[in-house]
């Protein structure tokens, strides 16, 4: 039978809040495990990931993103004319389907009938951030965020944009009841 003098733990001096430690020293093998994790961490930091091989991890993810850039060019977005966006006003088709995109997404916060509510009068002709069908094209499209108007061209098709702009000016001049009153300036006349 071994020695039970050897197996029993060694009571440490100190004492505190009436606790007494035991002096129980870390197994050899974790202890050399952690020095090895010291001596590891110099040459893994200084040394490119895998060991030598290579340009390093910054080079390979910025040869990943060139690829990526390469593989899909930025998409330019199709310009459009005030002539195209008047034309589509004749569409019926492209009228129903800005209505309905109007409907879903507009009518919150300019009522059904454009009258506004949060958001402007789209019945009148002041606008606040230019009335040209580009500009209201443009306004649909990129957003008003300060005025709580999303960027519209994020989550809608660009044939989508275009139609409800083809419906938002069709709804000038259609005197709903209890409009909004007009903001921002009124189009120039002609003399």
């Amino acid at each position: 039978m071994a020695d039970k003098s050897q197996h029993e733990d060694k009571l440490l001096e100190h004492e505190y809040d009436g606790i007494r430690e035991y002096d129980n020293p870390m197994p050899r093998w974790w202890l050399w495990t952690f020095y090895a994790t010291i001596l590891f961490v110099p040459l893994y930091y200084l040394l490119p990931h895998p060991f030598g091989e290579g340009d390093g991890n910054v080079a390979e993810y910025e040869a990943s993103v060139a690829a990526a850039r390469a593989a899909m060019p930025e998409q330019v977005a199709p310009t459009v004319t005030d002539e195209q966006l008047v034309a589509l006003q004749g569409d019926r088709a492209v009228l129903a389907e800005g209505k309905a995109v109007y409907e879903t997404n507009c009518a919150a916060c300019h009522r059904a009938d454009g009258g506004g509510l949060i958001g402007p009068n789209l019945t009148d002709d002041a606008w606040i951030h230019g009335g040209s069908p580009t500009q209201i094209h443009h306004t649909i499209a990129v957003g008003v965020l300060a005025k709580g108007m999303p960027p519209w061209e994020r989550l809608l098709r660009p044939e989508q944009v275009n139609a409800v702009t083809a419906y938002v000016l069709s709804l000038v001049g259609t005197n709903p009841p209890n409009p909004k009153p007009p903001e921002g300036p009124a189009p120039a006349t002609g003399t």
